[in-house]
């Protein structure tokens, strides 16, 4: 510890013997910072925020929804910084003042696009900075600059969203147009080709349907005849089982025996029939015995008396609708198996007639159906262009408009001041130093003890005579003086930069 105390004092004092090279050398790093912090051009940087209105109930009523706009916005915000746009902030200010060649105008777009920042902080508020650095230019001046570009930033949002918008929906539209105008041409062109076609081969056209149309629409047919069909036979059988089980007369008093047993016989009969089993089936064959062991039995009873049932009647009359029903729709099918037959022999027999009614009326769908949505599309792109232009959902307000800026944000030149000022210090300090190390002098017996490796007995200290203590005590206080004058220059220093601040503000 003792010995690091040592080298401390050691170094202390090679500093003090050597303090006019440190004071020297401190102002002449202080002098040349501060002139090179001198050179640097105060940034002045101004802002403004923007708040956004994107709801309206009648655009989204319409389709312009919340989507929409905000990629709207977000266009608008990427091309504020686009060439174009940094272009007219430079020919509205004084950047462009002095600018003649398209080289000189691209330099200075570029610096101004490192300058220029929008930031979407919320959903519908903008911050729009922009920071103006020009030495050849009074900060007051400077400032004003800064604020005209974020002002113009502004009025080329507004223009983009307002004005640049509708522009670009009336040529929308107005393309809109010329396309219809063409389709429509092409769409009449066609439909006169289709008629001289269906004029010329009758038996291939139908209303303007195809071939391959017509032949999917008559199989589409048969196959819901044949399910009607279908139902249609289920239901006669069925009709025809209740029937065979009911009887035609109910007998009167007195009457029944083998008769009574024949019908209720023939009834059951008739229910494992519709059951769906067949003659062969067991319980059906012992029922068919029994059946006509009771007609044997009957035959030698008197005629059968009784009275009509109307249960019987009704079905019958039910067994006739379902068959005509039957009929009808068998003959429903026939007649489009027929057309279907038709179209089919027309396909064969001419191929390249069919191929070229199928090409007609396929070149006809494509052209309505294009005209059709084209015609949608225009008259939404119109509503909409109307709602824009009396009810614009995009509303703008400035909320902070753009600031005066009061004091440089770049650089920060007191504390560069400062740094200076250290930096001088322990420059001086570390060049004193360094030159004390560089001559072959002790100051402390101890180093000579280490450097010779012989023991010191003592050391002889330096006198001063008093004409000698009167120059030292002069030299003193010119270091002092010259001390406190590098202090005082960098008190002038800042006090500059506050008026000039001030002068700004």
């Amino acid at each position: 510890m003792n010995g690091l105390i040592d080298e401390l004092r050691a170094a202390l004092f090679s500093v003090w013997h050597r303090r006019w090279i440190a004071l020297g050398v401190a102002w002449g790093v202080c002098l040349l910072g501060w002139l090179a912090v001198a050179t640097v051009p105060n940034s002045y940087q101004s802002r403004a925020r923007i708040f956004v209105q994107l709801d309206d109930p009648l655009a989204d009523q319409i389709g312009i929804g919340m989507g929409d706009r905000r990629r709207d916005i977000d266009r608008v915000r990427q091309t504020l910084t686009s060439a174009v746009s940094l272009e007219k902030v430079v020919r509205s200010t004084s950047l462009g003042d002095g600018i003649n060649t398209p080289k000189q105008m691209e330099n200075m777009v570029l610096a101004l696009g490192k300058a220029v920042k929008v930031v979407n902080q919320q959903d519908n508020l903008f911050e729009i900075t922009a920071v103006s650095t020009d030495g050849s230019l009074p900060d007051a001046q400077s400032a004003r600059l800064a604020q005209d570009i974020v002002q113009k930033l502004i009025d080329i949002f507004r223009e983009e969203n307002l004005a640049g918008g509708r522009g670009e929906m009336s040529d929308t539209i107005a393309f809109m147009n010329q396309q219809l105008a063409d389709r429509q041409k092409q769409l009449e062109a066609a439909e006169q080709r289709r008629l001289t076609f269906e004029a010329k081969y009758p038996e291939l056209s139908q209303g303007g349907a195809s071939l391959v149309q017509r032949m999917e629409a008559g199989r589409a047919q048969v196959r819901d005849l044949d399910a009607d069909i279908a139902a249609a036979q289920s239901a006669l059988a069925a009709i025809n089982g209740q029937l065979a089980g009911t009887p035609s007369t109910l007998s009167g008093p007195g009457t029944g025996g083998a008769r009574g047993a024949l019908s209720d016989a023939q009834a059951q009969l008739a229910a494992m029939r519709a059951r769906g089993l067949t003659d062969s089936h067991p319980d059906v064959i012992a029922m068919k015995n029994q059946v006509a062991q009771l007609r044997a039995a009957t035959a030698f009873e008197g005629p059968a008396t009784g009275t009509p049932n109307p249960a019987y009647s009704s079905l019958q009359s039910i067994r006739a609708e379902k068959q005509a029903n039957l009929q009808a729709l068998q003959t429903r099918r026939a007649s489009a198996q027929a057309d279907l037959a038709r179209v089919d022999a027309q396909q064969i027999e001419n191929p390249a007639v069919a191929g070229e009614a199928q090409r007609i009326s396929r070149d006809y769908d494509v052209l309505k159906q294009q005209y059709d949505k084209l015609l949608q599309d225009r008259e939404a792109l119109r509503l909409r262009g109307q709602v824009e232009d009396e009810r614009s959902a995009v509303k703008f307000q400035v909320i902070d408009p753009p600031t005066t800026p009061r004091s440089p944000v770049a650089p920060n030149r007191p504390l560069l001041l400062l740094g200076v000022l250290v930096i001088g210090i322990g420059a001086g300090v570390a060049a004193a130093f360094a030159v004390a190390q560089l001559r072959s002098t002790f100051q402390t017996t101890a180093r000579l003890e280490k450097a010779l490796g012989l023991p010191v007995l003592g050391a002889i200290s330096h006198t001063l005579t008093d004409s000698a203590r009167a120059l030292q005590g002069k030299r003193l206080k010119y270091f002092i003086a010259g001390s406190a004058a590098l202090g005082g220059v960098f008190v002038m220093l800042l006090a500059a930069e506050m008026i000039q601040r001030g002068m700004v503000a």
